[in-house]
Order: structure tokens, then C-alpha cells, then sequence
């Protein structure tokens, strides 16, 4: 059985790309899914490469895997078989997810399977949006022999997984569903940061995008009336004291009118989401584990408090080793139990036996008044 790229019978989340010949990824973490029965499943997929090594994500019936993509095939659609010898009197599910951010965008054309498919699968009712930068996207997640120490130094973004970020581990522990606005070395403005160089671009340019870098395509608005959150993360000041146009890491957060005009900046985009959603939408602002200067986390301090003062739900948090615990990404660790759930590295721990890590009790605590039972995916 063959469906097109509109089917009813297909979940999309993200900010995926409808348009009249295929369904266009362009942020890290955006997927679809769907049901079906039969051996086998495939999927035609027509890639555009930008630069690293690349593959796309998926889960077939709980196991994760990847479809390598060779840049021989740029703009061509190929049939990539995803699965075969499956249990042929059993119902499947596949989530096909984009593993990177703006190395690439991808469109799918179809999908076929041996037997059915099924009606799409029910959605999460509890929704989380996050904007941030490579820890958000779950860049270098996989690189497992780099645990607390710089990244390797040529991993060619082949490390790259945005179903191990925390983002979308938040997201499944919590039940919920996701929408990642996040890219990695990206700032709050355009020409700081590490984002696209040498003309860098910035998170004032990419929060209401849907492809939001030119090699994916051409730049196209994002429709906020399709995702409503109940709450919002930002975690940005990561990459902001990198000046793109020096190439040095001149931005000063002590200096009075520099930090004036980054708060100001960031209050800006968090206003302008602000504007589309509810009144009682939540906001939760953090950094990472990642070494950087504590004056941004005090910044961001400021930027809480001074939007509480405008009458937006916000909230700070930090990890306990906030901003000192590694030089390099948080790293996870193919830590399996009995259930299948994995943790992530130190802070970032998701022990099933202690029900959440401190960003979902955080979380819970803010604004999630569910079961006492966290859900393991």
C-alpha cells in the first residue's frame, strides 16, 4: 500500500513544510509518524545536502535507526527501504525524525508498506516548544567517549541526534508533544554567534521561520497558528559573546550598554512568540552545562524578572553545575534498563527509578499538573 505525503494517515510534528509535490524538514527534531501492519515499510525522500556527514533518524516499533545520505543523490527522490522481516500479523509504528539542523532539508514524497496503513497516531495533548542552540538540537549527543571533555575535533556533525537531546527527552518523558525551534552556534542576533558563517545569522531572524537558512530553500514564515504550547523553553547566551564580525569573542556582558541591548533584544523575540499564544502560557529560560561566563545566566536573571514585570509567566532555572560541569556538549550515554529508557549525562540524568531529572521536575512543578507517573519512552 502506497500513501502520498498528505495523507491523513500521517502525524507531523515541527515546523514541517506542506507544500503540492512533499513534506519539507528543515529544523532538528521535526517528524512524522504513522501505523501501519506488513514486513516492510519504505519511504521515498528527496534530500538536499548542505555540508557534514548526514543521515535521517527514525524509530521503527520502539528501535532507533538511520538512513544514511550520500550527496550523490542531492535532489533526486530515492526509495529508501526502512524496515523489512518485520512480524507480519503485529501493528507497527515509524517515526521518521530529522536528526540535524540546517546541514540539510529533506522532503518526503510518500511512503509504502506490504500490508496497511492504519489511522494516524493520537498526539500528545500537553505541547512544548523550545528555542535554543546545539544542546537544544542535540548536536554531538552520540559522541559517548567524549563524556565531560571537548567534542571530537573533526566529528563532522556525524555525532548529531536530536532524539537524545534534552529537548525531546523532556518531551517524551513528559508525555508531550514537540516543536524545536533550535540551531546549533546560534545567538540572539544576527552576525554573532557561529551560525551560517561568515554572514551569521541569529535567532531574530529564525524564531517565526519555517526554512530559516537559504541553502534549504527559499525562506518561508512560520504560521503560529498551527502550534499552540502550554509552555515555552529558550535556552540561549551560549554563543553570544562570539562576534561575527571580528571573529573574536569581544561581546562584553559587563558592559552596561552591551547587556542593555542583548536583554532588550531577547525580550523582543519573547514578546513577539508571546503575541501568539495564550496569556497563560509558561516560559522557562536556562542555559546548559556547558562552560561559559556566569554574568549571562545573570542577564538572563534580569530578562526573567523584567518580563514577570510585563505579566509573562517566567521562570529561571539552573542546573546545579550550571555553566561548569563540561567544555564539551552533554553527552548521553546508552544507559539501558529493562524498559528501555536511558540516561543522560550527570545533570542531565533520566532515572527511571527517580521519576524524572530536574528540568521535568522543574517542569512539573511550573505548570504540569498531571499524573504522578512519568511516562518512559
Amino acid at each position: 500500500m502506497e500513501i502520498k505525503f498528505n495523507d491523513s494517515c500521517i502525524n507531523y510534528g515541527g515546523r514541517v513544510d506542506i507544500k503540492d509535490d512533499g513534506a519539507y524538514f528543515y529544523f532538528a527534531s521535526s517528524y512524522l509518524q504513522v501505523r501501519f501492519t506488513g514486513t516492510e515499510i519504505s519511504a521515498v525522500i528527496n534530500n538536499s545536502s548542505v555540508w557534514g556527514t548526514l543521515c535521517i533518524g527514525y524509530i521503527i516499533d520502539g528501535r532507533m535507526g538511520k538512513i544514511p545520505l550520500s550527496p550523490a543523490n542531492n535532489g533526486k527522490d530515492i526509495t529508501y527501504q526502512i524496515a523489512s522481516c518485520l512480524e507480519e500479523d503485529k501493528e507497527h509504528t515509524l517515526l521518521i525524525y530529522k536528526r540535524h539542523a540546517a546541514n540539510h532539508s529533506f522532503g518526503v514524497k510518500s511512503l509504502s508498506c506490504s500490508g496497511e496503513f492504519l489511522s494516524a497516531p493520537e498526539k500528545p495533548s500537553l505541547r512544548l516548544e523550545f528555542y535554543g542552540d546545539s544542546v537544544s538540537a542535540g548536536e554531538v549527543s552520540e559522541a559517548v567517549d567524549f563524556v565531560g571533555r571537548c567534542d571530537p575535533a573533526s566529528h563532522d556533525s556525524a555525532y548529531d541526534n536530536s532524539y537524545l537531546s534534552y529537548t525531546w527527552q523532556t518531551a517524551r518523558l513528559l508525555d508531550a508533544d514537540i516543536q524545536n525551534v533550535s540551531q546549533g552556534g546560534i545567538a540572539v542576533f544576527d552576525d554573532t554567534g557561529y551560525f551560517h558563517a561568515p554572514k551569521m545569522i541569529g535567532m531574530e531572524s529564525v524564531y517565526d521561520k519555517m526554512c530559516y537558512f537559504p541553502e534549504g530553500g527559499e525562506i518561508t514564515e512560520w504560521d503560529f497558528s498551527r502550534y499552540t504550547p502550554d509552555a515555552v523553553v529558550f535556552a540561549l547566551g551560549q554563543n553570544d559573546k562570539h562576534n561575527g564580525l571580528t571573529d573574536v569573542d569581544d561581546i562584553d556582558i559587563y558592559d552596561n550598554a552591551t547587556r542593555t541591548k542583548w536583554k532588550e533584544g531577547y525580550k523582543k523575540i519573547v514578546k513577539a512568540v508571546h503575541s501568539h499564544y495564550p496569556a497563560k502560557t509558561k516560559y522557562i529560560f536556562l542555559t546548559t552545562l556547558l562552560m561559559h561566563d556566569p554574568e549571562w545566566d545573570k542577564a538572563i536573571d534580569e530578562v526573567v524578572s523584567e518580563l514577570k514585570a510585563d505579566g509573562l509567566d517566567a521562570h529561571h532555572f539552573m542546573f546545579r553545575r550550571n555553566g561548569a560541569a563540561t567544555p564539551g556538549h552533554q553527552i548521553p550515554r546508552a544507559h539501558r534498563n529493562g524498559s528501555g529508557a536511558f540516561s543522560i549525562y550527570k545533570d542531565y540524568t533520566l532515572r527511571r527509578r527517580n521519576g524524572a531529572y530536574p528540568v521535568n521536575r522543574f517542569f512539573r512543578s511550573r505548570f504540569y499538573k498531571g499524573t504522578s507517573q512519568l511516562p518512559v519512552s
